[in-house]
């Protein structure tokens, strides 16, 4: 079992800011040295076309940081912790609102997990949310984990599943704590590829199954998103 630790920067006020590379290269510096981390992931924003949705433009910026303790993870938070540098370390998206939520990270078998990128592009990401609440949070999570990811595995082009489930943790960062019930995100080697999977056939299953989850509320959002990792340094 691993934890993990998501940030992401919202627009606000009717902004749309970008991180500058300046910014995305002391953020991957800074990140790479978090005591405990086991592996990082920096999201920027991509496009791509869903059969379906259309969440408008994705975030400016995303963090998902992993570790295999929780109380790694709640030191980076701390008060004296390497991550309470954050609020003022990225001046380029001084106007964006920023969130943090904890969860725990569960990930999924794919047929072929090998990224086959372009040199010097990413891979992209489906950063997908569900706010919540679900009216039985033990039947959403028993009829989601069970159905979704192997229709999931379907999607042609594949390379990565994982499923963020929500968890109670201590943060001593000044952002805003997300209550998100769940986090969802599968990668694919080119936003060209993430189109072709939500174009496909499996793209319906999908839909198909989504009407057949146990009743929830809030917003339930999807951003392509273009997808960094950082290991320790």
């Amino acid at each position: 079992m691993s934890f993990a630790l998501v940030l992401f920067y919202e627009n606000a006020n009717g902004s749309d800011l970008t991180v500058s590379a300046a910014d995305l290269g002391a953020l991957r510096a800074k990140v790479a040295q978090v005591p405990g981390l086991t592996k990082a992931m920096i999201f920027t924003p991509e496009k791509a076309q869903d059969l379906y949705l259309n969440d408008g433009s994705s975030p400016p910026l995303g963090v998902q940081m992993l570790f295999d303790r929780i109380t790694d993870l709640e030191a980076a938070c701390g008060p004296e912790g390497a991550l309470q540098v954050l609020p003022s370390f990225l001046p380029s998206l001084s106007g964006c609102e920023a969130n943090q939520q904890a969860f725990v990270h569960r990930t999924y078998p794919v047929d072929d997990a090998t990224l086959r990128t372009e040199p010097g592009a990413l891979p992209c990401s489906y950063v997908v949310s569900y706010a919540g609440p679900a009216q039985d949070m033990n039947a959403w999570l028993g009829h989601y984990i069970a159905g979704h990811p192997r229709i999931m595995r379907r999607f042609p082009g594949i390379r990565w599943i994982e499923i963020l489930t929500r968890c109670d943790w201590v943060t001593h960062l000044p952002f805003k704590i997300a209550t998100n019930m769940q986090r969802n995100r599968v990668m694919f080697d080119s936003p060209e590829a993430l189109t072709a999977a939500l174009q496909s056939p499996v793209r319906h299953e999908m839909r198909a199954d989504f009407h057949t989850f146990p009743a929830f509320e809030g917003d339930n959002l999807h951003f392509p998103m273009a997808t960094e990792t950082v290991v320790p340094a």
